[in-house]
């Protein structure tokens, strides 16, 4: 995902002025940590317990090694709000510190936001519903197109689309997605499906048989041709009179053939294939046999 002339090559080093830490005029090296609130632009939904347990454990025995990114207090606060670091703010929460090093940063909204998605996205914090509802946060809150997000994140355009198109999931899958039950992989397949409940049937399935990216491909293609051929029944009956489909279906049930009605600019057919000499020779003593028996009680 990453490259080194992209900003999420350069680390979270980028952001952080050296000329400041040097002269000592923007790092606190132990600020209190109660002085420090969220970042309100925060697109993350959710932080693993399991996770944070984890980092605070690593942060009792070797301390916060990468200072967080804070933005300067509003007039008549003396609170700091988090632009990067809520990970091991939060973990240094759970592992009682008292004061973390901070380096303070002047900030717009955008700014802040855009710092908070390159962090996670940088240190794979975010789910890909996360990240989809961060890149459309910058796209409806800031007017920034696609390709500019691209660009500012470090990946490709597609990628960014691709994140995009999983917000018009159902919620089943939604939650599957955030829960790890399906994959981005299996989340983007299943959008080839035209509705929700076609989904969520394929996602059972998915979900049951284990199946992979590509086997869930293979399977909405599947479920997409039959979902087209359905349509085409639907639309081909709608052409006729329910007496004609009537006609239609009561001799596909006798002949025991895939009968088909057709029309054109002169009227229409009654088609009745068949695949052997055999077969035609059945379906023409069905007719008949019908027709006489039907004669003779008359």
């Amino acid at each position: 995902m990453t490259d080194s002339n992209s900003p999420l090559g350069k680390g979270l080093s980028a952001l952080i002025s050296e000329e400041a830490i040097k002269e000592g005029t923007s790092y606190i090296p132990d600020l209190d940590i109660n002085k420090i609130i969220p970042n309100p632009k925060q697109p993350r939904l959710e932080l693993s317990p399991e996770s944070l347990i984890e980092l605070a454990d690593s942060i009792r025995e070797h301390g916060i090694i990468e200072p967080l990114i804070v933005s300067k207090p509003e007039q008549g606060t003396d609170k700091y709000t988090l632009v990067a670091g809520e990970r091991r703010w939060r973990a240094a929460q759970i592992a009682q510190l008292k004061t973390v090093p901070i380096v303070i940063k002047e900030t717009t909204p955008l700014q802040m936001l855009e710092l908070a998605i390159i962090e996670n996205i940088q240190r794979k914090d975010l789910n890909p519903l996360e990240e989809a509802l961060a890149f459309q946060q910058l796209n409806d809150d800031y007017n920034i197109p696609v390709r500019e997000i691209a660009k500012k994140m470090g990946i490709s355009r597609p990628a960014v689309s691709n994140k995009l198109r999983l917000l018009q999931l159902p919620d089943r899958l939604k939650e599957a997605l955030i829960n790890e039950e399906i994959s981005e992989g299996h989340a983007r397949a299943l959008l080839g499906l035209n509705n929700d409940s076609a989904m969520e049937a394929a996602m059972r399935i998915v979900i049951k048989d284990t199946l992979s990216v590509r086997g869930t491909e293979e399977l909405v293609r599947k479920l997409g041709f039959e979902e087209k051929k359905n349509q085409n029944m639907q639309a081909a009956r709608k052409l006729w009179s329910p007496r004609a489909v009537e006609i239609k279906d009561v001799l596909a049930k006798r002949l025991r053939a895939n009968v088909k009605l057709t029309r054109s600019s002169r009227g229409g057919k009654l088609v009745i294939p068949f695949k052997s000499d055999e077969e035609l020779e059945e379906i023409y003593s069905k007719i008949f046999d019908e027709s006489i028996t039907k004669t003779k009680e008359e």
